[in-house]
């Protein structure tokens, strides 16, 4: 076994640490559709946002990738635009079709939602746990 550090410490062998379930894969590009509903960014401003909906180290390139997938599918669009403080910069706005996109999205990520809040009050009766009332 070997230790991770962390509040409330406690050993955690090698196979428990690759059963860990984390954000899905595709958790990126619902959340860039939604930052870019919020209001039109560039990518290193999307990077930095994206912190706030759980996603803790993101991969630039991917993300990059995801807006340049997201464009030529046309949920996205994309332009050059001059800046004050260096070169310029493409940003992103989201189209017609992304908002739908986005619409779409989020209505699965709720049915994920239920089902996960479902598991998790099962787990807490079967672990023998209070649970919690809604």
């Amino acid at each position: 076994m070997r230790g991770r550090a962390g509040h409330g410490a406690r050993l955690v062998t090698a196979r428990q640490e690759e059963s860990v379930v984390g954000l899905p894969r595709n958790y990126l590009r619902p959340c860039l559709l939604l930052l870019l509903a919020e209001g039109a960014s560039h990518g290193y401003e999307l990077l930095e946002q994206l912190s706030g909906l759980g996603v803790e180290r993101a991969d630039p390139g991917g993300l990059y990738r995801s807006l340049r997938a997201m464009d030529e599918e046309g949920f996205v669009r994309s332009a050059w635009e001059p800046s004050t403080a260096g070169p310029a910069r493409r940003t992103y706005s989201l189209t017609d079709e992304g908002r739908a996109q986005l619409q779409t999205v989020s209505d699965s990520l709720m049915q994920v939602s239920r089902a996960l809040a479902t598991y998790q009050r099962r787990y807490q009766r079967a672990a023998g746990k209070p649970v919690a009332q809604r």
